[in-house]
């Protein structure tokens, strides 16, 4: 079976969905800014085929070379999971224009660059799940960065639906609404089947966002 690439393989969600897919019997791609991160991630995936890299998805170069390392191991993935977000409290005038800049290069360019790198060749398979970690299905005011971005994906799924859907390529992105953890009502585990049940959609059934 073809692998997952999971960007932003937390502690989290990113590492639940790693896990998740594994069970499955799919090898592994994880990036991770911090060799630390991905490195505990992959441990967590002991016995698995699993590789694990090191990329900023700000740096479009370097995001770019660590998706290319993973196809050569594994092939053009089955399933990209776009997980990367700079959560951070923050209200208007908090903010420089560069502060906001940076917020908008995580939370919604490096999905970009991610689906521009992988996407083309998922389609021209004619199969392939491009799944992302949405949040925020309201705006707040106390978190203006993290409310545009996570409006900026819930475009970009109906978008890359639009381009690529019809090439047998399902976006979709699973929203969060509240904070991630044990005992908070968005346990990571329980949060990871819902990629998978999107991944396992037939076409006639794609939706575009669970809301959970």
């Amino acid at each position: 079976m073809a692998g997952v690439v999971v960007v932003g393989v937390g502690p989290g969600i990113g590492l639940a969905v790693a896990k998740r897919f594994v069970r499955e019997g799919m090898s592994a791609g994880l990036i991770a800014r911090s060799e630390s991160t991905v490195k505990a991630a992959a441990e967590n995936l002991a016995g698995a085929d699993v590789l694990p890299l090191t990329a900023d998805v700000t740096d479009e170069a370097g995001l770019r070379s660590a998706l290319d390392r993973i196809v050569e191991a594994y092939g053009v993935p089955e399933v990209v999971v776009y997980n990367a977000a700079l959560i951070q409290s923050d209200r208007i005038g908090d903010l420089t224009a560069q502060q906001h800049r940076d917020a908008w290069a995580v939370n919604v360019v490096g999905a970009i660059t991610t689906a521009a790198h992988l996407a083309p060749a998922m389609a021209e398979r004619g199969s392939g799940s491009f799944l992302i970690t949405g949040g925020m299905p309201q705006p707040k005011p106390d978190y203006v960065s993290l409310s545009l971005g996570k409006a900026g994906v819930r475009a970009l799924i109906t978008l890359l639906h639009q381009q690529y859907g019809a090439a047998g390529v399902h976006a979709a992105s699973v929203t969060v609404s509240g904070g991630v953890g044990p005992g908070t009502g968005w346990e990571p585990d329980e949060i990871a089947n819902h990629y998978w049940r999107l991944h396992q959609q037939a076409p006639a059934d794609w939706i575009e966002e669970i809301v959970i």
